[in-house]
């Protein structure tokens, strides 16, 4: 049992039971207020984010209250009474900047009174208070910038610059409103991220995820060979609505890690097997995570345009992923598992095609209809929240169960959901606002453009592997998003201007933060697959690498293959096909077995995984196709010996029939 449902199984303290009430009184009016926003766009974005940023502080905030989270050594009356002051510092502040909008933002710039920085200043500290205690890594960094941006003149070389006094750094990352707490960032989570959140708090709400994953897992009971698939699958269905590697870890990973340990696969292989299929979930169109967001934002084009190019790189990660794992369950898998799985009920099924016809209307009506991604993403909230919510009535009356509670339910879950998970991702944005606030203010980005020009002028190849370089090194400890801004602001600009085509640059940067949420020495999505396969944390990380294969690759077959991004569509097809066939071969020589000789499964493995390089990085197409159809021939042979030895061992197996509990909400 998680710690949630623990939490949710004692009875609750009178001073949890308040903050309960004030959370959900709090989520109502934030869903609310932005699904009016959503609807008429009032105000604007700037004004929505000096009234909802301070409300998704008051929400974090009251929600860890509810929890018991909220200093634990203050006891839960202590965390209760901090929420509460913290709730009053933001509603006033908020209430105050509103007030004085027009003379904040014209009348007094460069002139703020006193009132004005205290207001933007307690807005900025509780936002960092909050990363404190939930993202410490991007805490430290954050702080080091401002310390920088104050004392900057105390730096020598090119990282010295005059500093700037206190009140000048405060307004930068809250009043200014083009940088800091309320800029674009922010913005950005409340507005656009926010109305796909909504899609998927519906669908969280009426339990149609729980359901797709009841159907992933009816694959596993149909035959015992497809139980290693059953975690890709299932993070395949999830991921494209939840944009998370960890979420999706704590779902499906719950249900697919013990039953691969039952069929033979070791702990830490069930665990990389779950962590990679999870990391998909940052790939997957039509919700690619925070950072696909920025990317059309700091791009200027539409979320779709981003999308579109998204769908092959997703594809080929999971293509990827699938035949890996397929190989480790040739060498592990040493029982038929049959999971017990419950019979699909009428009711499944609708929530497996509201599922679908969700997917498909974000993608008709942005993509064919060419509508904003925030009014499709409203459209399919509403016919969903409206199909779905009538259906759950319907039911509710045919079963005479009319109890308040239970009618109330989905819609509750709805609002906590929404209010919460928007809350979480706007504050970690503003967190963000803050850090670029510090960048543009001193200058870094500049100063370590030079630095990749300098070397662009030695080598292309030399600044792609800086890039690189420093890219892995933000994501050791920065989550997905933080990396990809860095890297976006930071590196992207001095490599379009070394003449690479912006879609490879932030593509590559994409890759490239993604692959931070994954490599050594930190992944949240390693962290939770590990902790439910009670596997060392490290050894899980370090295996999931030789699965996520695909994204290593792509991340620099972009710069060869750049029709991979450039153009959605037919344009892609080539650059997919032959993308995909070099993953495929580099995974089968490293995970698969040709001949019972070391020696010479040795030679042909590694022969293999060099054509692969010749298909994915050789400058000549035709050659490129060339080395394809060879590496297509040595994949045939060496899967099919994979299959036959595959089909020997699990006809003679033990057929053992096991519970998989499938994590609900996750």
């Amino acid at each position: 049992m998680s710690t949630d449902e623990t939490q949710q199984a004692e009875p609750l303290s009178l001073p949890r039971k308040i903050a309960h009430c004030l959370f959900f009184v709090a989520a109502l009016y934030f869903f609310a207020h932005l699904s009016w926003y959503y609807m008429t766009g009032a105000g604007g974005p700037t004004r929505l984010a000096v009234a909802m940023v301070p409300m998704t502080v008051v929400l974090v905030f009251l929600n860890d209250a509810r929890r018991g989270e909220l200093y634990p050594r203050l006891g839960h009356w202590g965390g209760l009474l901090a929420a509460v002051v913290y709730s009053g510092i933001c509603l006033w502040a908020s209430y105050y900047i509103l007030s004085e909008f027009d003379a904040i933002r014209i009348f007094r710039v460069g002139f703020w009174d006193r009132a004005d920085y205290l207001a933007g200043g307690a807005i900025a500290a509780l936002v960092l208070e909050y990363t404190r205690r939930k993202y410490f890594a991007l805490f430290v960094v954050n702080l080091t910038l401002l310390v920088y941006t104050i004392y900057g003149y105390m730096i020598p070389g090119l990282f010295n610059h005059p500093g700037i006094s206190f009140n000048r750094a405060v307004s930068a990352v809250s009043i200014e409103m083009s940088t800091g707490v309320f800029e674009r960032l922010s913005q950005l989570g409340l507005t656009l991220i926010g109305s796909f959140i909504l899609v998927l708090a519906v669908l969280r709400a009426f339990d149609c995820i729980d359901s797709i994953l009841k159907g992933s897992a009816r694959l596993a009971a149909r035959s015992p060979a497809m139980l290693p698939q059953t975690a890709v699958v299932g993070s395949f269905a999830v991921a494209a609505v939840s944009g998370s590697g960890a979420a999706n870890a704590a779902t499906t990973g719950t249900a697919t890690i013990p039953a691969l340990i039952r069929s033979g696969f070791p702990r830490v292989k069930a665990a990389a097997v779950e962590t990679a299929s999870s990391l998909g979930g940052q790939l997957m169109p039509p919700l690619m995570g925070i950072a696909a967001f920025m990317m059309a934002e700091i791009m200027g084009v539409s979320y779709f345009d981003v999308v579109a190019r998204g769908f092959g790189p997703a594809m080929i990660y999971f293509l990827g992923v699938c035949v890996a794992v397929y190989l480790l369950a040739v060498r592990y898998q040493r029982k038929a598992v049959m999971p017990k799985v419950e019979p699909m009920k009428m009711l499944d099924w609708v929530n497996i095609a509201a599922y679908l016809l969700g997917v498909c209307g974000l993608i008709y009506l942005m993509g064919f209809e060419r509508k904003a991604a925030m009014t499709s993403a409203q459209t399919v909230f509403v016919y969903l929240a409206i199909g779905l919510g009538t259906l759950f009535l319907a039911q509710r009356i045919w079963q005479r169960n009319w109890h308040p509670k239970e009618l109330i339910r989905p819609f509750h879950k709805m609002v906590d959901t929404f209010a919460l998970t928007t809350a979480e991702l706007t504050i970690l944005l503003a967190t963000l606002g803050i850090l670029t606030a510090a960048f543009t203010v001193t200058g870094v980005p500049t100063k370590v453009g030079i630095l990749v020009m300098e070397v662009a002028s030695i080598n292309l190849v030399l600044m792609v592997l800086v890039a690189f370089a420093f890219g892995y090194l933000v994501g050791m400890g920065l989550p997905v998003a933080p990396t990809y801004i860095v890297v976006a602001v930071v590196i992207a600009p001095f490599m379009i201007r070394a003449g690479i085509d912006p879609w490879v640059v932030h593509f590559f940067a994409f890759f490239v933060a993604v692959f931070g949420e994954l490599s050594p020495p930190t992944s949240v999505t390693a962290a939770v697959t590990s902790r439910i396969a009670e596997a060392p944390f490290v050894r899980t990380m370090i295996d999931s690498l030789g699965l996520c294969i695909p994204l290593i690759v792509m991340m620099f077959a972009v710069f060869t293959r750049p029709e991979l991004v450039l153009e959605p569509g037919v344009a892609q097809l080539g650059a997919i096909f032959l993308v995909s066939v070099g993953t495929l071969g580099i995974i089968f020589g490293l995970q698969g077995r040709f001949h019972s000789n070391t020696s010479m499964d040795r030679l042909l493995r590694l022969s293999l995984i060099a054509i692969s390089l010749l298909t994915l990085f050789h400058p000549d197409n035709t050659m490129s196709l060339m080395a394809s159809l060879v590496v297509l021939a040595g994949l045939g042979a060496g899967l099919f010996r994979a299959y036959r030895a595959r089909q020997e061992v699990l006809s003679d197996a033990p057929v053992e029939e096991v519970d998989i509990v499938v994590s609900k909400g996750g």
